[in-house]
């Protein structure tokens, strides 16, 4: 039986223990896009760290029309945030990829976004000294809904390894508003929800994940086929063992 009030705790103390031993006095620097996982993570580093040592960088790609949802996390929360459009720096790296004969496609007008994202979480880091926020759950990772060097990147974790369903409660219990904690995940670039792009809810990814029951037989087989396709995103870069001989 999952504990929320037990995991919102020994959370809290992972991210203490974290700065303790990996920046001592740093903020955390967080990609604030108004959904639960930013939200959540940026929650349990302002109470672990205190508001002052929490910096939520919002980050459209032009117009984005829940940006008021973000906006609501940072002053609920009551941390410093900056506001940074992307859209400048995609067009212009697009302009310059297309002008050298590369037509994009779309896995990489999705993807580019993300890592310029994770690219402009790093800036502001170098800038105030901090550590950034990987918002990932155990429930996108398994099924590689992630950028690799995108939103996959970060100093720190602390979602992880809880499933969306988990996330949720723990939200509640740090007592975010159900506004943000049932808000509808999307990932903010292709248009879609995420269950719409998954084809399958994250109620049964879920329930597979901790119990291994998966009633239909073609949500399993996708689940466990990009499960397969996306281990090389969980699994540390691979490198050349060099024996020295």
């Amino acid at each position: 039986m999952f504990n929320a009030t037990q995991v919102k705790d020994d959370l809290i103390q992972w991210i203490r223990t974290y700065f303790d031993e990996n920046g001592r006095d740093c903020p955390a620097v967080i990609g604030i896009s108004g959904g639960k996982d930013s939200s959540v993570t940026a929650a349990l580093c302002a109470t672990a760290l205190g508001p002052d040592r929490v910096y939520g960088v919002l980050m459209p790609q032009g117009i984005q029309s829940d940006i008021d949802t973000s906006k609501s996390v940072v002053e609920f929360l009551k941390i410093r945030h900056y506001e940074v459009n992307i859209k400048t720096a995609v067009d212009a790296l697009f302009e310059s990829i297309s002008a050298g004969g590369v037509e994009l496609n779309r896995p990489a007008r999705i993807n580019t976004p993300a890592r310029i994202r994770m690219a402009t979480l790093y800036a502001v880091s170098a800038v105030v000294n901090g550590r950034v926020a990987n918002t990932c759950n155990l429930s996108e990772d398994w099924v590689g809904y992630s950028t690799k060097f995108g939103d996959s990147a970060g100093d720190f974790s602390p979602l992880a390894q809880l499933t969306v369903t988990e996330v949720k409660a723990v939200g509640r219990e740090l007592g975010l508003p159900p506004a943000i904690i049932d808000k509808t995940p999307a990932d903010g670039l292709s248009g879609l929800s995420d269950e719409e792009n998954l084809g399958f809810t994250y109620n049964a990814l879920d329930r597979y994940i901790r119990t291994g029951l998966c009633e239909q037989a073609d949500i399993k087989e996708k689940i466990d086929r990009l499960y397969q396709c996306n281990l090389h995103k969980m699994k540390p870069m691979p490198c050349f063992a060099y024996n020295g001989g």
